[in-house]
């Protein structure tokens, strides 16, 4: 999938949620309970489609600029809109049309409503020994625990085995995480590259990593 941003993007936005609905295989994001957005996967858990929702007559309309884009995939046809995840749609654009799907879902509750979602506390998200949001990775609740959780043998890993930065972190240095430690980002993060990212949006990654855990260790006054 092209639009490597999506998960956070989504999640980032104040009173969202995440879960899979296993009978269609669909990553849903929702707002209140009510869903705005849905990574649909394939048969080997790859996106299909990404579905929101958009005014008909907008969808109608981008339907016919892009054929990429194509009515609700299993959903009412005149509201919703699915998108191919490896298309030409442009990325501002997808991002502009999934901040209307989320607006439109808030509004369908009432005022009082809004403001609670609005006003909520943001939601406590624990950071991995790496400063990764498990929360914000498309495959936690699905095929993956968690790294705390799993005790770094998380699914990507072979079975039985520790991710490596959870190995020489917690294991070997006995550390909370790297932001104690002053090597980081070391080889072992760089060698640990998610194959389906690019070189660009990798390098993106290790410094909000980064970021994450220097404001973490200050938070916690280390």
């Amino acid at each position: 999938m092209r639009y490597e941003w999506i998960y956070e993007y989504l999640l980032d936005k104040t009173g969202v949620t995440k879960d899979l609905q296993k009978d269609w295989n669909w990553i849903r994001f929702s707002i209140g309970g009510k869903m705005f957005a849905a990574i649909c996967l394939g048969e080997n858990d790859e996106p299909y489609y990404i579905t929101l929702k958009l005014e008909p007559t907008e969808g109608d309309f981008l339907r016919q600029q892009y054929e990429d884009i194509i009515p609700g995939y299993y959903m009412n046809k005149m509201h919703w809109n699915s998108i191919k995840p490896d298309g030409k749609v442009p990325d501002d654009l997808l991002k502009d049309l999934l901040d209307k799907s989320y607006r439109l879902v808030l509004g369908s509750f009432s005022k009082k409503k809004q403001r609670e979602i609005l006003e909520s506390s943001p939601q406590d998200k624990p950071l991995s020994c790496c400063g990764t949001e498990c929360i914000k990775c498309e495959y936690y609740g699905n095929m993956c625990r968690g790294c705390n959780e799993s005790l770094g043998k998380v699914f990507f890993m072979p079975e039985g085995q520790a991710c490596p930065i959870y190995e020489c972190t917690i294991n070997r240095k006995k550390l909370k995480g790297c932001g104690e430690c002053c090597d980081v980002p070391c080889d072992i993060w760089r060698s640990t590259k998610d194959p389906s990212y690019s070189e660009e949006y990798f390098k993106q990654n290790i410094k909000e990593r980064v970021e994450r855990l220097k404001k973490a260790r200050k938070n916690d006054g280390i």
